[in-house]
């Protein structure tokens, strides 16, 4: 057997012609506005596609990039601007921050209708109950991954290897909410392999080089690998892979490749929730 890709530029795609589809109804458009401190790479590079894709499906975008020091104050008061300025639809601040920062306090600051990354507590909150118009954006692009290739969600058991704020938990409540059976595993789970064979969808979110192998997978599982992580071999450069080892291939049923899997959907669903936000604003 060999694994099914399930590549994600084909279903980002599908979900970006929806959030145009939607953003042409808009009269006023809608409005991003990106807030990054510091110039570390990885957050400048991530910054820059963000803003590169939101133009491409015409949004208006602006990065405000901060410096390294500025203080918490003044990051706090461009917040509150932005909360304050009705043309602006959607609120991000760039993770991770500065160690002088404090991250929850800042996102506690954003106004949930234009938390477009779906991490304030009224939207995790709202997540829980079935109220949030914006979820967090890979969870929901996960789903939206397995909607385009027609894997169904319902009744299946679900299994979940990661615990995070930004993956682990809210993916959990969205799979609730789509009926799945849902066990939420990680780094302390014992015998970890023995629970996620028992999956029929897995999830793999925790942020470590290759942790699931073949003996965690049921033969025909779908594998969502969500890891992204920087892999070093003697003699090679860096290069990324996910949490999922590529010798699954040959026992899952599907699997997300990385890169090039899980990322896109992410994007996509933060400018679908960018047009969302611009939705509720017009229409309260």
């Amino acid at each position: 057997m060999t694994a099914r890709a399930l590549p994600g530029a084909p279903a980002a795609e599908a979900l970006l012609a929806r959030a145009r589809e939607r953003l042409a109804a808009l009269p006023g458009g809608a409005h991003l506005h990106v807030i990054r401190l510091g110039d570390d790479p990885a957050s400048v590079s991530y910054v820059r596609l963000k803003d590169r894709k939101a133009r491409e499906v015409g949004l208006r975008s602006t990065v405000h990039a901060l410096p390294d020091a500025t203080p918490e104050a003044d990051l706090l008061a461009l917040i509150a601007r932005l909360n304050a300025d009705p043309a602006a639809s959607g609120i991000l601040v760039q993770l991770p921050l500065p160690a002088h920062v404090n991250a929850s306090r800042v996102l506690r600051a954003i106004d949930p209708d234009k938390d477009v990354d779906g991490f304030h507590p009224v939207n995790v909150g709202g997540l829980w109950s079935g109220e949030t118009r914006l979820p967090p954006c890979t969870p929901a692009g996960v789903l939206a991954l397995l909607d385009h290739y027609a894997v169904p969600v319902a009744g299946k058991r679900a299994v979940i290897v990661g615990r995070s704020n930004i993956v682990g938990k809210p993916l959990a409540a969205m799979l609730l909410a789509r009926d799945a059976t849902v066990t939420v595993a990680h780094s302390r789970t014992p015998d970890l392999s023995a629970v996620t064979r028992a999956a029929d969808i897995l999830f793999a979110a925790v942020g470590r080089a290759h942790l699931i192998t073949p003996a965690h997978v049921r033969s025909g599982a779908t594998v969502i690998d969500v890891g992204v992580n920087r892999h070093a071999v003697a003699d090679e450069p860096p290069r990324l892979v996910g949490d999922v080892h590529p010798d699954v291939r040959s026992v899952a049923g599907a699997l997300t490749p990385v890169p090039g899997g899980v990322g896109p959907m992410t994007v996509a669903q933060l400018l679908m929730n960018t047009v969302t936000a611009a939705h509720h604003h017009a229409h309260p």
